[in-house]
């Protein structure tokens, strides 16, 4: 690892920041900032220090700005201009994850001077490799640890670098940054500016936290679930950020309902219809979920490309026309018999709306899973972002509404 101390400060101090790290390491931005809020502006310092870089971001830039400052003043150089740094960039970006690079040395430098510089260094950071800038801070070589133990006192740092290293860029976004890791698996990697200036590093584990978090956010996020709640969330805090969601649930619920009731005659005269409306909406339901996870995870894997959502929309139209059709041949049978068993003569007409109803709503559904997340993603909004209500309301005004349009064609 980099840029972490290598162990925490002993004695009573020691356990402090073990016991302030343990506190905030599960916990959302605003309840980690309030467990902070009552420490010294040195202890937050030293505590943020250890944080994943996307979360000692969050955490500093929601205290107050005078608060901020004060914090910011009472961390070492390194750390307060890298954080600076890390906020200019956009969240979801490789910026946003930087830590420090502590090890920089000129290749120079000989083997010997270079072992003096890192004394200090490494007494109080896991450096795992050195890096080799000029002047400029352009980053030239990196330097393996390996290389200064078998290396001569007098050898320079030019004659053991590695030259032109790979290095990431800031603006990259996490998906495209984990595209290029994987390849990789460097333990860190090196991040610099168009003009090859290191401006900071990122940790293998570092990207893959984020990563991971970020999918496992998603389930949550699509049902109305705010990504900052986590199960230490005060069930006050739980309650702002979910029942809105509901409310607009309900709203949309209503849409689906009043479907329904425009077609109250239809249900008065023929009530076996009612017995397969939930049967329509779960099965349309399903297709467009397992729809939308397939697109959920084509956009955050970096999966999709540009001009390819017309395709992917085609491809989940005929998948749900395909199922919905096979799946509607057992559906309309069922309705056959059951209207059949009660002496209803439109028993054939009725195991035929439902085939038909089930394959349209079928196909409808697939492309309503494809589509609310690419619609809510060109307009700027988290793709996953109550994308389950979406769909649910689109699948159940369209199952409901197809099913019951037909019935009253065919069979009434």
């Amino acid at each position: 690892m980099e840029n972490r101390f290598s162990e925490p400060p002993a004695g009573e101090a020691g356990r402090s920041y073990l016991n302030l790290n343990e506190a905030i390491a599960h916990r959302g931005t605003r309840e980690a900032t309030e467990v902070l809020a009552g420490e010294s502006n040195e202890t937050i310092a030293v505590v943020l220090q250890e944080q994943n870089p996307s979360s000692a971001d969050a955490i500093l830039w929601s205290l107050d700005s005078p608060r901020r400052s004060l914090v910011l003043g009472a961390a070492p150089a390194e750390y307060r201009e890298q954080w600076l740094r890390n906020h200019a960039y956009p969240e979801d970006s490789i910026g946003r994850l930087m830590d420090p690079p502590l090890a920089l040395i000129r290749p120079e430098q000989t083997v010997k001077e270079t072992v003096e510089a890192l004394r200090p260094i490494v007494q109080r950071a896991l450096v795992t490799y050195c890096w080799v800038v000029d002047e400029q801070g352009v980053l030239v070589g990196v330097l393996v640890f390996r290389d200064l133990l078998f290396a001569t006192p007098e050898q320079r740092v030019s004659e053991l670098m590695v030259r032109s290293p790979f290095s990431l860029r800031p603006e990259l976004t996490i998906t495209e940054a984990m595209r290029e890791a994987l390849a990789r698996h460097f333990p860190v990697y090196p991040v610099c500016d168009p003009a090859g200036k290191l401006v900071g590093l990122v940790r293998g584990q570092t990207l893959f936290e984020h990563q991971a978090f970020e999918l496992s956010a998603q389930a949550g996020t699509m049902v109305g679930v705010e990504r900052e709640e986590r199960l230490g969330t005060p069930w006050t805090r739980c309650f702002k950020f979910r029942h809105p969601w509901l409310q607009l649930n309900l709203v949309t619920a209503f849409v689906a309902a009043g479907v329904v009731g425009f077609y109250q005659d239809t249900l008065d005269r023929m009530v076996v219809l009612s017995v397969f409306l939930p049967v329509l909406a779960g099965q349309s339901g399903n297709t467009g979920c397992q729809a939308l996870a397939v697109a959920l995870r084509g956009i955050t894997l970096g999966e999709l490309q540009p001009g390819r959502a017309g395709a992917v929309v085609g491809k989940e139209a005929l998948l749900g026309t395909i199922n919905g059709l096979l799946v509607g041949l057992t559906a309309g049978l069922g309705m056959w018999l059951l209207a059949r068993s009660q002496g209803n003569p439109a028993a054939p007409q009725l195991g035929l709306v439902v085939m038909l109803a089930m394959a349209a709503s079928c196909a409808v559904s697939g492309m309503a899973g494809a589509v609310v997340p690419l619609a809510l993603r060109k307009m700027g909004a988290d793709p996953a972002t109550a994308s389950s209500i979406f769909l649910t309301t689109a699948t159940d005004v369209v199952s409901m509404g197809t099913f019951l349009g037909l019935a009253t064609w065919l069979a009434v």
